[in-house]
């Protein structure tokens, strides 16, 4: 099959286009056409400097302008028609204002080229999706907040290895997480800064011979200054490498708490309820309520790593400067960012609608010797024995409930006293898990005056941005 659409972009180098297979492994525009808002803004910043520096006549440069403006419209009202045979979202963009304005659109591509095109296209989306998971984020954390903020004084197991380790609170374990995301958002904040050069300008590999003004360029575009060389500035991927390392780590952190939802809600834990929109019922067993969404949630993290493995694997053999490899960065963002997103608005639902079994937490936190470390503790600041000796007595004390089939505050004094004649009837204040959580005040711990003093912080921190 002979395409001379194609071949008439391609100029005069070509005598034939190419048969359909190879259209359909070069064509890219079913899906860089999500790029359309980016590269419509960066052809208008590209116009607007060739009129200013007189590269293109002025009058002409505002037409050009003028028509992407039409263009847009039409992409975002529903009518614009996308051709495979112009391959990607540039050529396509380009031929529909050449059919508004006439050839004065040829003069557009002036100076630039698909390379620094696309460099700056997808900074521009990826940088978009930055802001958004920041924001995704920040409400996550917030409805963590208000969590932390309610069950500051319940009390929980808190587990190594998923046994029952010492008790904590309800919101110690929320906060642990907003603590987590945070540093989510710190990452996405320091990628958005490294990122934010912009490519245009830097031509196909070499830069240009005509009288540009790159700094007019990125300040348009909202970049902090052009690229510094034009050979990274059109090879370099690591924005979206780094935008997907980011996201992969936000998902590990999304994926254990959707993780410990999915315990959480099971009936053999019962600490916490979610609601009805994010559970789903059996087709044969009418009990069940499956914790669906936290589940897929979890899934979203095979997705995203899958794409940063991708991606990586795309860009590592690459050399200077571009090569056509790297028309596979796309898809694997686009995925990655759409999967984030969802990730985060399903979970800030589920947190916010979450509902705490207060009973079933304080149950489980008392049970499994979980202030045998307190009972420990105690023997050497009262008793004034060495850990290694308040650890041994403290285990022989375990031991013997467990015979018992009791819990430690069961002991009698007695009891106790075989093991240790020192211990004393003022054991039993801090064998409560109450007393256990209230004696941890330290910075970053878990009694309930360090919760709400955490929680205070980080609202205070997000409310200012």
């Amino acid at each position: 099959m002979t395409d001379q659409t194609s071949n008439a972009m391609w100029g005069g180098r070509f005598a034939a286009g190419p048969d359909e297979i190879m259209e359909a492994i070069n064509a890219s525009i079913g899906y860089d056409r999500r790029l359309a808002a980016q590269d419509i803004a960066g052809s208008r910043a590209h116009a607007a400097m060739l009129g200013a520096t007189g590269i293109v006549d002025p009058t002409e440069a505002e037409a050009i302008r003028e028509g992407l403006l039409t263009v847009l419209s039409e992409i975002e009202d529903g009518s614009f028609v996308f051709s495979t045979a112009l391959e990607d979202i540039h050529m396509n963009v380009e031929a529909r204002l050449k059919d508004l304005i006439g050839p004065v659109a040829g003069r557009l591509h002036t100076a630039r080229s698909r390379n620094d095109q696309v460099a700056t296209d997808f900074r521009l989306w990826v940088r978009d999706q930055i802001d958004a998971a920041m924001t995704g984020l920040e409400a996550l954390q917030f409805a963590l907040i208000e969590q932390a903020e309610a069950g500051a004084e319940w009390v929980m197991p808190g587990f190594t290895h998923l046994q029952t380790a010492q008790p904590v609170t309800w919101g110690h374990h929320m906060m642990a997480y907003v603590e987590m995301f945070g540093r989510d958002a710190s990452r996405f904040r320091d990628a958005r800064a490294r990122m934010n050069e912009s490519p245009l300008g830097a031509a196909a590999l070499a830069g240009t011979g005509f009288p540009i003004d790159r700094e007019m360029t990125a300040e348009a575009l909202g970049f902090d200054r052009p690229c510094a060389n034009s050979l990274d500035a059109v090879s370099d991927r690591d924005f979206a490498l780094e935008f997907l390392s980011a996201a992969s780590i936000t998902a590990v952190h999304l994926s254990r708490l959707a993780e410990e939802l999915v315990i959480w809600s099971s009936a053999q834990f019962r600490f916490v309820s979610l609601s009805d929109r994010w559970s789903t019922g059996s087709s044969i067993m009418p009990q069940k309520r499956n914790p669906d969404a936290a589940e897929l949630l979890r899934a979203k993290l095979g997705r995203i790593l899958g794409a940063t493995v991708g991606l990586f694997t795309v860009m590592k053999g690459l050399p200077l400067a571009y090569s056509k490899d790297m028309q596979e960065d796309k898809e694997q963002v686009f995925d990655a960012a759409d999967s984030l997103m969802l990730a985060l608005a399903a979970m800030t639902g589920m947190v916010g609608d979450m509902t705490a079994n207060r009973d079933a937490l304080r149950g489980a936190a008392a049970s499994g010797f979980s202030t045998a470390t307190d009972l420990a503790d105690w023997l050497v600041r009262e008793a004034g024995l060495p850990f290694r000796e308040a650890h041994h007595a403290t285990g022989a004390l375990v031991a013997k409930a467990e015979a018992k089939g009791c819990d430690l505050p069961d002991l009698t004094l007695e009891e106790m006293q075989e093991v240790n004649p020192a211990i004393t009837e003022g054991v039993f204040d801090v064998l409560t898990v109450e007393a256990s959580v209230a004696s941890r005040s330290c910075y970053g711990g878990t009694a309930p005056e360090q919760v709400k003093r955490q929680a205070a912080g980080w609202r205070a921190r997000l409310s200012r941005g």
